[in-house]
């Protein structure tokens, strides 16, 4: 029998790729198995990555703090519906009634063939993350790596592009304070912000179809910037990444519900996270709109502060517009709504309120990565700019900060290389210039 299973086992996996269904996956997973990812296409898949969160990214920074809801019923015009897709921007909070210089109405936004993306807050933290990994040819950083990396590429001066709890670590670090001391709630009063999801996905994308090592190697990271529940929710986000390396001839749509699904089995169920996403997904299963279920999770976490979510009652800026937990949820209706499509997942989040920017970059970029730069090129059926400015935010980077996606997929290689070799205990199949990777269970 022993002899059978492992032919089934070789059948299923093949050589030159893996190519299962995830209740396939499943199955394998309990035999120890392993699956072959090709380097090629994962190169691709990055430069997938760094595009589609480039223009999710730019899309929604359109409406950025446009919706925060005003505690107390909802009234129209307090957020945006799918009939405003289009339709003239209208002023965020803190742009003294003007609309966004991005767009003048909401809209996606590009950067065509001849000009540069440049970088925001959502993308990065991450990019000098990755800078770091490579120059210090590691796989976990340490307290003074990520210190000394933040203030070589961050400018302590403004317009630095640090908000909220980024700027809090920054300034304690600048102390002499080390992570994860920076993202404590003992001197981090920000530290239930949504920072540590801008920062901390691509350590997913190293770590492929293993989000328990994914999770490792972010850790650290992730706790420079956050605790306690904003510190599950970025793992959430890390997890998902991970997840979306792993093979499978499912449907987009299925793929991400199944994602999604294994992500949540970490997030602690006594806490507001998880209790988040089992009322976004019950309300998503309902069939009733998206508009609907944003205006509900408003309700029940901004207005009745249930499940433990008490933002309100801290009286902060904009009632924590900036926090992790109802940008979580928020993430979670254009996730669900979207189902898969790329397009669709960013105009939702554009659309859904509060820092919307954010939910865009992170699941922009997520399914960008499981499209491939082509398929990213197919879904807005254009090309687009494949050069990257740094230095528009951050600084001492070479070349001027001017570099090409091409070029930061073949960063992430070299750093995946690493983890597949050291942290998952791979293989490099030079031959075939693939990854021979063994799977283990997708959940701690």
């Amino acid at each position: 029998m022993k002899a059978k299973k492992l032919v089934y086992l070789f059948l299923f996996i093949g050589i030159l790729g893996c190519k299962t269904s995830n209740k396939e996956i499943d199955s394998l997973e309990k035999e120890d198995a392993t699956i072959t990812i090709s380097r090629d296409n994962y190169k691709d898949q990055l430069y997938g990555f760094w595009l589609a969160q480039c223009i999710a990214n730019w899309t929604g920074l359109v409406t950025e703090m446009d919706k925060i809801g005003n505690i107390g019923e909802i009234k129209t015009g307090d957020f945006y519906t799918r009939e405003d897709w289009g339709q003239p921007d209208q002023p965020s909070i803190f742009s003294e009634g003007e609309p966004s210089d991005l767009s003048p109405t909401i809209d996606f936004v590009f950067r065509d063939t001849t000009e540069i993306w440049g970088a925001d807050d959502d993308t990065d933290i991450e990019y000098m993350y990755q800078h770091l990994l490579n120059t210090h040819k590691t796989t976990l950083l340490t307290p003074e790596q990520i210190r000394d990396g933040w203030l070589t590429h961050i400018r302590p001066e403004e317009e630095n592009y640090l908000w909220v709890s980024n700027q809090k670590a920054f300034d304690l670090m600048q102390e002499g304070v080390l992570p994860p001391a920076t993202g404590s709630p003992e001197q981090n009063e920000h530290f239930e912000m949504i920072d540590a999801q801008l920062t901390t996905e691509i350590f997913g994308l190293f770590a492929p179809a293993r989000p328990d090592v994914a999770v490792k190697i972010a850790v650290l990271p992730i706790q420079t910037v956050a605790s306690q529940e904003a510190e599950d929710i970025s793992k959430f986000y890390v997890r998902m990444y991970a997840l979306a390396s792993q093979p499978s001839e499912e449907k987009m749509h299925k793929r991400v519900q199944w994602m999604a699904q294994e992500a949540r089995k970490s997030l602690p169920d006594t806490e507001y996270p998880a209790k988040m996403y089992d009322y976004v997904h019950q309300l998503y299963e309902s069939g009733i709109p998206w508009e609907q279920t944003r205006d509900s999770i408003y309700q029940r976490y901004q207005v009745n502060e249930e499940d433990g979510y008490d933002i309100t009652s801290q009286n902060l800026y904009c009632n924590g517009c900036f926090a992790a937990g109802i940008n979580f949820a928020a993430s979670l209706v254009s996730l669900f709504y979207g189902e898969g499509d790329l397009k669709e997942t960013i105009k939702i989040g554009v659309l859904t309120g509060w820092d919307s920017d954010n939910p865009t970059a992170t699941w922009g970029g997520m399914l960008g990565f499981m499209l491939g730069k082509d398929g990213v090129e197919k879904a807005f059926g254009r090309q687009f700019s494949n050069t990257f400015n740094i230095h528009r935010t951050r600084q001492n980077f070479p070349n001027d900060g001017i570099d090409t996606f091409e070029a930061m997929a073949e960063k992430g290689l070299r750093v995946t290389d690493r983890v597949v070799q050291e942290q998952i205990g791979g293989t490099l199949d030079t031959e075939n210039n693939n990854w021979i990777i063994p799977l283990k269970t997708t959940h701690e």
